[in-house]
């Protein structure tokens, strides 16, 4: 697929250092937890998870040379994109005439994006849904506003590391809360979705397997091509960009790599800090 050129319809600060960026073009077709390709030309391309299809809606961090370049980009500046790549999140398989169980949905950082696609869509649906959303600190956090607009309502907690809002520490450890909270004996169980660093991610996978909860977490990996050419996001023999980033929590029990190595973009594994 080659790259669509846009322009940048609109963008919108989230916080001192991510901004969000909606292009000039539709993706219906698109799936909360899928990515795509964005295109810099003369700079790089990078894989870019969707924050919302109609508009195509984007999300970035500034954390290195490209990032920073896009965030240079002004309205009416040209970027190429393609895609829609991978599996992304799906909604429990439940007959129309059963109760919907209660979602958890766990965010940190640019981890918000796709979160906030599926909690749209699952607000939507009338799924019931909790959010929590973790970050440094209240300068930090991205998004609540927009979870806080959603309708129908859903639950929304925040966590900073340090305080400055919300819960007070880890937003694992808020979502350890809510799991306790949400998971009674007159209940069903959660089933939990989760995005954002991988360290944050090994903590939401143990939880899973200690709660018995079904789960399904979006791993991140260095992608050059999005469509399992190049090989460069193996995890464990998996393509993320392919196989995921969208993983059920079973299926990283077995893996040795996540949450303890990644690829460089020259393919050298390093460890995970």
């Amino acid at each position: 697929m080659l790259p669509q050129t846009v322009a940048i319809r609109e963008i919108h600060d989230e916080t001192r250092t991510i901004r969000t960026f909606v292009l000039d073009t539709d993706l219906p077709e698109a799936e909360p937890g899928q990515f795509i390709m964005l295109w810099l030309p003369g700079i790089d391309e990078k894989p870019m998870s969707i924050a919302y299809p109609t508009p195509l809606t984007v999300t970035v961090a500034r954390i290195g040379p490209f990032s920073t370049a896009l965030h240079r980009r002004r309205v009416g500046d040209l970027v190429g994109w393609r895609g829609p790549y991978g599996h992304g999140f799906r909604l429990p398989d439940v007959p129309p005439t059963q109760e919907k169980p209660p979602l958890l949905l766990i965010a940190g950082g640019c981890g918000v994006a796709p979160i906030y696609f599926l909690a749209r869509r699952a607000s939507a649906q009338g799924w019931p849904t909790t959010v929590v959303i973790g970050a440094r600190t209240s300068l930090d956090l991205p998004y609540a506003d927009r979870f806080r607009a959603l309708s129908p309502p859903l639950t929304l907690h925040l966590s900073t590391d340090d305080g400055s809002e919300g819960f007070r520490g880890y937003v694992t450890e808020l979502a350890a809360e809510q799991i306790a909270t949400m998971s009674t004996a007159s209940s069903p169980t959660p089933t939990v979705y989760a995005c954002g660093p991988e360290q944050m991610l090994v903590a939401v996978h143990r939880l899973c397997r200690e709660h018995g909860l079904a789960g399904q977490i979006s791993a991140e990996r260095y992608m050059k091509c999005g469509f399992g050419i190049c090989g460069q996001c193996s995890l464990d023999g998996l393509l993320v960009c392919q196989d995921g980033p969208v993983f059920p929590v079973e299926a990283l029990d077995s893996l040795q790599e996540f949450g303890r190595t990644r690829r460089s973009a020259t393919g050298r594994q390093l460890p995970i800090r």
